[in-house]
């Protein structure tokens, strides 16, 4: 039997905690609303919840904190941002801090379940086979990305990557040595989402760049090209 998917919902105020706790759990999910970041802590000692929906602006702990500590502790979780001002600034930066979607505040509970959907989906589809054996592994500059494990190794070890970083990296695998648009890259990473802005694909990869560059600044491996979009280049020369 499939198991439930477990959704932590963590907002500091009360009534949208339950509202949106009532709302999952009605459209099948188990629920654990949260107060937030230390009960969140709490609750990943008990269980690992599937997805995090998180209210960024929180008196005790601010959301992009929490982030940044699920993204050391539990990188395989994926996180949806509750964003009450709707910034630009705060969905840029929870972005680059790992996360996988946003949605404003007050969410219409019913674009927020499809997100819910979208992401888990993401994050558990199956990693597509490599066509050749030894194809498992694919070199980004000095680094190298396992497909099965989803980790970026190099000689001083090995990192995990969120599930954002690795559907991006994985399109890039994929499709070397060729341009790439920013709407290509979104459909190629399973990433679309109707109401993107521009520089969500920038964000990520700007993450990434600061993985798999020798000099983030001047990348030779995820490469920009003016007006066209993004290239991988394997050996990075």
């Amino acid at each position: 039997m499939t198991q439930i998917p477990l959704i932590a919902v963590v907002d500091d105020d009360r009534a949208t905690r339950e509202t949106v706790s009532d709302y999952l759990k009605l459209h099948g999910f188990e629920v654990a609303p949260l107060s937030g970041g230390q009960a969140l802590r709490a609750e990943l000692v008990r269980r690992e919840p599937d997805l995090v929906v998180l209210d960024l602006n929180m008196p005790e702990e601010d959301g992009l904190s929490i982030v940044r500590f699920l993204k050391e502790k539990a990188p395989r979780v994926p996180v949806i941002m509750l964003t009450g001002t709707a910034s630009p600034i705060d969905r840029v930066v929870g972005l680059e801090l790992g996360a996988d979607d946003y949605i404003a505040k007050p969410a219409e509970l019913r674009e927020l379940v499809a997100r819910i959907r979208s992401v888990l989906r993401r994050a558990t589809a199956p990693a597509v086979a490599a066509p050749v054996e030894k194809a498992k592994e694919v070199r980004f500059g000095a680094k190298w990305l396992n497909l099965e494990t989803r980790h970026l190794r190099d000689d001083a070890g090995s990192q995990l990557l969120t599930t954002s970083e690795f559907d991006l990296l994985k399109a890039f695998a994929d499709n070397p040595n060729r341009v790439l648009s920013r709407e290509r890259l979104l459909d190629l990473a399973n990433a679309r989402d109707p109401d993107a802005f521009d520089r969500a694909i920038d964000v990520r990869i700007t993450r990434i760049r600061k993985k798999i560059e020798a000099d983030p600044g001047t990348p030779k491996v995820i490469r920009t090209i003016r007006g066209a979009g993004y290239m991988f280049v394997p050996d990075g020369k």
